[in-house]
This record gives C-alpha cells, sequence and structure tokens, in this order.
C-alpha cells in the first residue's frame, strides 16, 4: 500500500465568471466525466472503508492526486484499484467529500460518516444448558454464523455493531431457533410466527434536519431548511458546489446553476444536510437545459425515476402464438406445473392492443426467455408431482432463446414495438446457476460450487448461511463466480442480450447468492461497452431476501441500480392484510431511506412469483400461519372477503406515492388471487371480468398514469405528517407543488385534520380520488375511506 499525502491544494479546474445581472457562473468543464452517472455516495465504517476505484472510474485514469478530510488517512493499492478509507479521529465530520483531481478537472464522491455504535447483547439461558448460542437477525444478515455468544458467569454475550435502530432477532442455541424468552418485545414474521425485536441505542428523528424543494427561478434553486443545518454539501453532476454558488439566509440556500448545465439535456443537483442528531432527507434535482424540469413533457423512458414496471411472467400471460405450444409430455407433471402458452409474441400483441399503455406502464419486465431444459425434475410430496421449467430459471444456454416463447426475430420484433410506444424492455438474467444438463457444466464442472459442504452436509438451500455457495436444488449447480474466467464469460453474456436485442436492463434473479466482482465485472463492462460509448442509461435491478444493510451492499454506482424493497411490502402486508401496524411500517420504511435514500430506484411490489397473492391474504382466503405453497395445491384459494379488493387499491397507492419504482406482478392489477408457488402463477384473465376486477384494474390505471404525470411523486421530497397504528399520511413536493397522500387500515372513515406548510398555495388543492376536504388557513380537514386512501395535490 502507498500512502497518499493530503495536501491542501489549490488546482485550477474552473473557470468562474460572475455576472451581476444574471448570476451565472460559468463552468469550462472538460468534455470528458470520467464518472458514469451519479456517483453514490459511501457509507463509512467506523474505522475503515474501501473505494472500488473501478466502480466509479470505469476506465483506466491516472490520479493526479486524491485528497479528503483532515481526519481521514488514504491508502492507494499498488494496483491502484483501491482506495483503503482510514478514520482517524472521532471529530470527522458527518459529511465530508472525496476529492479526485485528474485530467485537470475533479470528480467528488460524498462519504458519510458511520453512525454504528457498540451494542453488548446477553442471553440468559436459566437453567438449561447449551454447548453453542448465536442469533441471526437483521443486524447480521440472518446469518447466526456471524454472531456468535461466549458464555461467561452463567450467561451467554456478545458484542454488536450497529446502526441505532430496532432489530428483529431469533436465539439459535445449538441449532434450534427460538425467542428470546427474556425479551417481551416481539413482532409477526409475516409467516405465522414471530421474532424478538432488540433496540440499539437512541433516535431523535424530531431534531434531525428537514431539507425540501422550495423555489426555482431561471438558473437559480432556492433550498428550504428546518432545525439546525451543521453541514450542506451539494453536488452538481459530481461536482461539489461551494463559494459564490451557494449563499444562506435565515429561511434557505440559495444556489447557482452553473452554466455548463445549459449545453446538456440532463443533469442533476444533489443536496445532503446533518447535524448532530444525524442525516436529513436527501433531494436529486433534475435539470434540462440548465433549468430546473418542470414538466414530465421533458422526461424520457431512460430518465428511470419515472418507471412504472409490470412483471410479466412469459408463460402465464398470453398465448400469442399457438404453433409453440409444446408442454413436457410427462405425466408426472401435473398441469399446474407445466407450460400453459404464453409467448413473445403474445407480449408484442399486448402492447400493439395498448393494455399497457391503458395501465400506465412504461416498463417491462419479462421472465426468463433463455433455452431451459426439457423434462421433469424437481419432486413436490403433497400432491406428488414433478415440474416442467416453464418459468425459465434452469437454463440449459447462455445466449439461446427457448423455443417454446418464440424466436430471436420474435424478441427483436418485441423491443422495437416496445420502443416505438416508448416503453422500456427489461429482461430476467439468471447468473446464479445452471441446470446440470448445461454444456457449460458438463465441460467445465470445476467451474461450480460444491454440493457437499466439508462436514458432510448437504450445500442445499443454505440461503445466509453459505449464501455465496449453495445450490438450490441437487439439479441446480451453482456458477463459481469468484473465478475470473467464469465472471468474465458469464457477464460477456449479459451484455451479449443488451447489445443483440438492444434491451434497456436487467432484472437480476438470487442477487445475493452472487459475488460483488461479479455484479462490479457486469456493471463496468456495462458503462464501457453501452452507457458510454452509446450515451444511454440501463437500469438493473435485483433481487434479495435479507437486512437493508445486506441489500444496500449490492446497491451503488459499481454495482446495481437498485433492489427490490420486500422488507417494505412486507410491513405493509403485514399492516394491512395482517395484525401489524403503520407504526412499524413506518419504522422500516425509515431504514430503508437511511440505506437508500430518499430518492433511490428500489422496486415497490405488489407482489411477485415466490409469494401467495396479495389480494388472498388480504381477504382471509390464504393465511399468514400456513404453507402457502401446499394451500395453493389443495384447495381453492380466492379472494375471500371483497374488502380485500380495497386493500389491494390501498397498496397500489402506497407503492405508486411513495419514493422507488412501482412493480406490479401480472394479475395483480385485476386482483388474481393465490397460494406460493405455482398456485400465484395461473393464466392471465382479460376478459369477463367481474366489476370488482374493473374497478381495480381502473384504480391501478389512474394511479400508476397520476405517478408517472406528477413530478413531485418522482421526484419529489418526502415527509411524514401523522402516525399511528392505523391511520398513515405523508407528502411528496417538488417545488410549489404538493400531494398528501393518507392511508386508512380501519374498518370505519377516518376525519384527518392536518396543517400544511404555508410556503403552499392551496387554492387549486383538489382530489385525485372524489375526496371531500375543508382547507382554512392552511389547515386541511378531510375523509380518508375505510381500508382505503384519500390523495390531495396541488397539481396543475
Amino acid at each position: 500500500m502507498k500512502n497518499i499525502f493530503l495536501l491542501l491544494i489549490s488546482v485550477i479546474i474552473i473557470t468562474t465568471s460572475c455576472n451581476n445581472q444574471n448570476n451565472v457562473r460559468e463552468f469550462k468543464f472538460s468534455e470528458i466525466e470520467p464518472i458514469t452517472g451519479l456517483a453514490s455516495p459511501v457509507n463509512l465504517n467506523p474505522d475503515t472503508a474501501t473505494v472500488f476505484i473501478k466502480d466509479y472510474f470505469p476506465e483506466n485514469y491516472v490520479f493526479d492526486s486524491i485528497t479528503a478530510n483532515k481526519y481521514l488517512k488514504l491508502q492507494l493499492s499498488d494496483d491502484s484499484l483501491q482506495l483503503k478509507i482510514i478514520v482517524t479521529s472521532d471529530s470527522l465530520p458527518k459529511l465530508s467529500v472525496l476529492k479526485f483531481y485528474l485530467l485537470g478537472i475533479e470528480q467528488d464522491i460524498l462519504l458519510k460518516k458511520s453512525e454504528k455504535i457498540k451494542y453488548e447483547f446477553s442471553f440468559n439461558p436459566e437453567d438449561k444448558k447449551y454447548k453453542k448460542v448465536q442469533i441471526k437477525g437483521e443486524m447480521n444478515a440472518w446469518n447466526p454464523n456471524n454472531t456468535n455468544l461466549k458464555f461467561e458467569n452463567g450467561i451467554w454475550k456478545t458484542e454488536i455493531i450497529a446502526e441505532p435502530g430496532n432489530y428483529q432477532y431469533l436465539i439459535v442455541a445449538d441449532g434450534k431457533e427460538m425467542l428470546d424468552l427474556a425479551n417481551p418485545v416481539k413482532i409477526s414474521n409475516g409467516m405465522g410466527g414471530f421474532n424478538s425485536v432488540m433496540k440499539i441505542g437512541k433516535t431523535n428523528n424530531t431534531e434531525l434536519p428537514y431539507i425540501f424543494t422550495k423555489l426555482t427561478d431561471d438558473n437559480l434553486i432556492f433550498i428550504g431548511f428546518k432545525n439546525n443545518i451543521k453541514q450542506l454539501v451539494i453536488l452538481y453532476k459530481n461536482f461539489e458546489l461551494s463559494g459564490d454558488f451557494i449563499t444562506k439566509s435565515d429561511t434557505a440556500y440559495r444556489i447557482i446553476i452553473p452554466g455548463d448545465a445549459r449545453d446538456q439535456n440532463r443533469t442533476f443537483v444533489r443536496v445532503y444536510a446533518a447535524n448532530d442528531s444525524g442525516f436529513s432527507d436527501d433531494l436529486l434535482i433534475p435539470l434540462e437545459k440548465g433549468k430546473v424540469v418542470n414538466h414530465v413533457r421533458q422526461l424520457t423512458r431512460t430518465d428511470f425515476e419515472a418507471a412504472t414496471i409490470y412483471n410479466v411472467f412469459i408463460d402465464r400471460f398470453f398465448d400469442g402464438d399457438s404453433t409453440n405450444d409444446r408442454p413436457t409430455p410427462d405425466k408426472r407433471i401435473l398441469p399446474k406445473a407445466n407450460y400453459f402458452g404464453g409467448d413473445i409474441k403474445g407480449i408484442t400483441d399486448k402492447i400493439k392492443s395498448g393494455y399497457f399503455q391503458n395501465l400506465g406502464i412504461n416498463t417491462i419486465w419479462i421472465s426468463p426467455i433463455v433455452k431451459n431444459v426439457d423434462g421433469a425434475y424437481g419432486n413436490n410430496a403433497k400432491p406428488k408431482t414433478k415440474f416442467s421449467a416453464y418459468h425459465g430459471y434452469w437454463p440449459v444456454s447462455f445466449t439461446l432463446i427457448d423455443s417454446h416463447f418464440g424466436t430471436e426475430r420474435d424478441f427483436k420484433e418485441l423491443v422495437k414495438t416496445a420502443h416505438e410506444n416508448n416503453m422500456n424492455v427489461l429482461l430476467d438474467f439468471v447468473a446464479n446457476h445452471v441446470h446440470k444438463e448445461h454444456p457449460y457444466y458438463k465441460q467445465h464442472p470445476e467451474n461450480f460450487t460444491q454440493l457437499h459442504l466439508p462436514d458432510g452436509t448437504l450445500n442445499l438451500e443454505r440461503w445466509d448461511d453459505h449464501r455465496l455457495t449453495t445450490w438450490f436444488d441437487t439439479f441446480l449447480p451453482s456458477l463459481d463466480l469468484t473465478k475470473p474466467e467464469v465472471y468474465n464469460m458469464l457477464s460477456d453474456s449479459a451484455v451479449y442480450w443488451i447489445k443483440k436485442y438492444n434491451l434497456d436492463g436487467f432484472r437480476h434473479d438470487a442477487t445475493k447468492h452472487i459475488p460483488n466482482i461479479f455484479w462490479q465485472t457486469l456493471t463496468q463492462k456495462i458503462k464501457t461497452e453501452i452507457e458510454i460509448p452509446e450515451k444511454r442509461r440501463i437500469y438493473q435491478i435485483g433481487e434479495t431476501y435479507g437486512s437493508p444493510e445486506l441489500i444496500a451492499s449490492y446497491v451503488n454506482t459499481g454495482q446495481l441500480n437498485a433492489q427490490f424493497d420486500f422488507n417494505v411490502y412486507d410491513a405493509f402486508t403485514q399492516a394491512v392484510a395482517g395484525n401489524s401496524s403503520f407504526t412499524h411500517l413506518i419504522d422500516v420504511m425509515k431504514t430503508s431511506f437511511k440505506y437508500y435514500g430518499y430518492h433511490n430506484l428500489m422496486g415497490n411490489i405488489t407482489g411477485n412469483q415466490d409469494r401467495g397473492r396479495f389480494i388472498s391474504y388480504a381477504g382471509g382466503s390464504l393465511r399468514f400461519n400456513e404453507d402457502a405453497k401446499l394451500a395453493g395445491w389443495t384447495r381453492d384459494i380466492e379472494v375471500g372477503n371483497p374488502v380485500a379488493y380495497k386493500k389491494s387499491a390501498q397498496l397500489a397507492a402506497f407503492i405508486s406515492t411513495i419514493p422507488g419504482i412501482p412493480v406490479i406482478y401480472y394479475g395483480d392489477e385485476i386482483g388474481m388471487p393465490g397460494g406460493n408457488d405455482p398456485d400465484n402463477r395461473r393464466m392471465m384473465k382479460f376478459n369477463n371480468l367481474n366489476i370488482p376486477q374493473n374497478d381495480l384494474k381502473a384504480t391501478f390505471s389512474a394511479l400508476l398514469s397520476l405517478r408517472r404525470n406528477s413530478l413531485p411523486l418522482i421526484y419529489g421530497d418526502f415527509k411524514f405528517l401523522k402516525c399511528t397504528d392505523d391511520i398513515l399520511i405523508y407528502q411528496r413536493t417538488y417545488f410549489d407543488q404538493i400531494f398528501i397522500i393518507a392511508l386508512n387500515k380501519t374498518n370505519q372513515d377516518y376525519t384527518a385534520k392536518i396543517n400544511i406548510d404555508k410556503r403552499f398555495d392551496l387554492i387549486k388543492l383538489h382530489s385525485e380520488f372524489s375526496i371531500t376536504f375543508k382547507e382554512n388557513n392552511n389547515t386541511l380537514e378531510f375523509t380518508i375511506p375505510a381500508n382505503g386512501f384519500a390523495i390531495l395535490s396541488n397539481k396543475p
């Protein structure tokens, strides 16, 4: 390692001039932008952190110097690929900036000081004796091997280092999971059981700084604030603004947009703040030609912040070509586990008919279409059945299209048709494993992980303790993606799909089971081979079940744009369809904001192919304390109580109005019921819908269209206004526009009364869904329907 001498340097990278009449600051930027896209902040650990240079600088650059705060020591590896950041003092401010100087320009990356603290955890076994005690929970990615307790003076103890907050956990004593009986605080796990909850540290949200977009005028932006602001960092693209670009008054910060922005179609200003109590929300302000974007007409389909995604499960969606209908001819496969006939042409037909556009969708995510194995595999005990590869997750090729779904020509036509209709296409990419009949496995078994662990046990479905090597089934060997020859080969295959079919991105299966080096390699290739030369954005979203810290470890500039926020979905489902509360939901949302930011591209789902349908839980036809797969096989799972349609509409309202991207699992827009796999994969229904189904579909359409056409719901600031166990009210604001969203999970109408900041003109306030309201001196009174939602806005 070599130390970088931290210099107080004056490097002339920008020529500035001030015109007092129009407040313009002229940048003379190099046309080269070494960092592709916006550099994600680096969350420091209490002691050290490592920045992988290629994550931010995908092409080879030589740095003139790198500087940081005086309380940080920097060490660059000999190959200049890793930068180690060492925290030398607790006096380090909560926000600081890492500055790279190269090619006569400056590139800046925000650093956020860790808020992790030490917590002493103890477990009293009372009169029981154990040989080994561990804990598994949200603070250690649910991996008991990460936290072993020591037995001292009759008590099992360990030290946990984590952010202040509430964490679900279980005791694992001699391999057996149990609640911590000494801790009375517990919460439903959404599957019929409970988890204990530990509280680490204290949080004082009332003293946290709050920042918001206030006004914009020509090339000026005014940022309002509440509570004490001790630090403010403003980034234009990947450059920290300071000096004359920022002035402060008693109520706002004024930002002058750099003159350089006038020559660019899309740039961004980002704002972060902090005080002694913690970090503020963050702001993301889109610019076009040097002015703040003020209408959705200025957005394009690759402004993914405005995406609305529809998950097409291809075999079960629509049969557009009966000539490729070919169920696997094996009597051991029950019909529900065989091919139904949906195909690529069926999706194209639905694009042409306007189905997605009428629903408010602008991005289609298609389940895997790569060639899969023929034949019957797997075993289900009750009822006894094997399965075909109708789902697409048992690949025997890296590049060929499965003939059950269509041809190369069919897929090119689908993408072309989608683009002509201003829609994106994402493809589900399977990187973790192949089927044992895959030629690559037969030719290179050494490039796969082992099915048997050193202790002789099967490395099968070891989701947490062996998550990077586990096999999903005995016929699904996992690729050893730590080997360069493997991760380079597979990442080349992924890039091939984008280039050959002009795709807009991927949904990545089983993300947490794949080492980071694969995602880093793939994303670097996407940047250097597609995004930089073609000047277009590619969107990648992953699938990880686990803690926010684990999920976030894959979401950054060098890896994925996003993952699905299953934790928020689970908390909402437990609150509205189960016996949890909105209070718990808010705690989960705040944790998500902490890890992914208030302006993120995370996927907020209505459901997916691995879960029982939300509407069946909401209607009571499916119970949280039962095996949802078994239920789907052994009885008819329907909607149940019709109130479930209202609760499904409430879910749609929620995911359409919170930060992140709404993701609709096919059929949820009409309230398709079902247990878990494969019952949640019934054939899509387009005709002969009943009244509740048509009404729900109309509500989905109105909500998704509202989101796509409302800047506050795309780029807006977020703030909670009111929360009880049963009522949740929050606002989204974008300069002078405001949306107020309210949810009520009780069986009675609720009259809400809230105060709105006087900076908003409420003369044009109206209800988006026929809700009555009264306004007096910026105090709003309105009714939230039972098991329903209300949305008010002053949107023109």
